[in-house]
């Protein structure tokens, strides 16, 4: 268990990296060519990693059309505002906003799936939001569109984990990076067209393919992380990213969160960590209930 973790800790890393490098990108590339060439390296490193007994070539058969299109529009577009956030606001005020996403989820499956949400958790959504605008402070800073962007996306991500849940036994893993991989390049590759295409230099490119790399090396990661502990064991890992966010503000991008902000942020993960930890005791994947009345 304890390598599948440590495995989750370097994919979340590895992610964190990526959209750093994204971000020193903005100014160079409009929103649609970084999305196209990260996509681009993104996909061709990952191509190596079909899982044995699928074909990528047989990506496009599905068994549920809909629900996989609605997926790959979700996550297309998740990566368009993610580029467009990374580049125009500071990375930690980017993450609190997208850290949203579970307590987004808990809102849509009361909604979507029906399920019964306790006081714990709607709890948990309220502190969520508190954080956030412990980090954001609107009111007493200027907003931007980057902000709107980031709340897009945590919005985004919450709709596909919701349809994902739905798709998971259903659909191959091919299909479902096959298909988002072939929208987001059609998509940032009509968008950069349009605009003002123009092709990277040696260095340039050099940094898209790490984007790309780092994107594909947390993929695959993760997926090696879940083969080695439990999935609610390697979810928690991913409010690592706070800390890297202020890690590689500060010492890339000259970013220094006030104490209010890092408040913000804790905050933050800790709503999202009490969102989880209520789902485990809800489903009795834990042995020691912290809100049980009878606990010892």
């Amino acid at each position: 268990m304890t390598n599948g973790i440590v495995l989750a800790l370097i994919a979340y890393a590895s992610y964190s990296f990526s959209d750093a490098v994204i971000k020193s990108l903005g100014g160079q590339f409009t929103v649609f060519e970084i999305g196209f060439f990260s996509t681009l390296f993104a996909g061709c490193f990952l191509f190596f990693t079909r899982p044995a007994g699928e074909r990528w070539r047989d990506f496009w058969r599905t068994k549920r059309p809909w629900a996989v299109q609605a997926r790959a529009w979700a996550g297309m577009a998740s990566g368009v505002l993610s580029v467009y956030a990374f580049t125009t606001i500071p990375l930690a005020e980017v993450y609190a906003l997208i850290f949203l996403a579970p307590l987004f989820v808990t809102i849509l499956s009361t909604v979507v799936l029906k399920e019964k949400v306790g006081p714990w958790r709607w709890l948990a959504v309220a502190a969520g939001f508190a954080g956030v605008m412990l980090v954001v402070r609107p009111g007493f800073r200027e907003l931007h569109l980057g902000h709107l962007a980031a709340f897009t996306i945590a919005f985004l991500a919450a709709a596909s984990v919701i349809l994902m849940r739905s798709l998971a036994q259903q659909e191959k893993r091919t299909t479902m990076l096959g298909v988002l991989i072939g929208y987001g390049l059609l998509f940032n590759g009509v968008g950069a067209a349009a605009t003002s295409f123009s092709l990277p230099d040696g260095k340039q490119l050099l940094w898209l393919v790490l984007a790309g790399a780092f994107t594909a090396c947390g993929q695959l990661l993760q997926l090696l992380a879940v083969k080695h502990a439990p999935a609610n064991r390697v979810a928690p890992t991913h409010y690592s990213q706070i800390v890297w966010a202020v890690i590689l503000g500060a010492m890339f991008f000259r970013e220094y969160p006030d104490w209010i902000t890092l408040v913000g942020l804790a905050v933050v993960g800790g709503s999202g960590l009490l969102t989880m930890v209520r789902e485990e005791v809800r489903l009795g994947t834990v042995r020691w209930n912290p809100f049980s009345r009878n606990r010892l």
